[in-house]
C-alpha cells in the first residue's frame, strides 16, 4: 500500500508556506493528520523487523515494566478515553 501522491505534495506545500515562521522561530516537530480516507481494502501492514520480533517484544515489555502500561499505546488509541483498565498479573 502506498501513499497517494496528492497527500505528500500537500504536506510539502504546507511546510513550504510555513518556511518563514520556521526560519524565525525554529521547528522541533511536524505532524500531519489525514482523515476521511475510504477504509475499504485497508489493511494493517507489518513493520519490517527482519526476524527481530523477540527483541522488539522484549523492549516493549521492558518499557512497560519501567514506565507503566500507559507509556506505549497503539496509534489508533491516542487521544481516546482508555476506559476502565483491569490489572494484569505478571506472567
Amino acid at each position: 500500500m502506498s501513499v497517494h501522491p496528492p497527500i505528500p505534495a500537500a504536506a510539502r506545500r504546507l511546510v513550504a508556506s510555513a518556511a518563514p515562521i520556521i526560519a524565525e522561530r525554529g521547528l522541533t516537530l511536524v505532524g500531519f493528520a489525514v482523515s476521511g480516507i475510504d477504509r475499504s481494502g485497508a489493511q494493517q501492514l507489518m513493520l519490517p523487523f527482519n526476524g527481530e520480533t523477540p527483541a522488539v517484544d522484549a523492549a516493549v515489555d521492558q518499557i512497560r515494566r519501567r514506565y507503566g502500561n500507559s507509556a506505549l499505546t497503539r496509534a489508533v488509541l491516542v487521544g481516546r478515553d482508555p476506559g476502565l483498565e483491569m490489572p494484569h498479573l505478571p506472567d
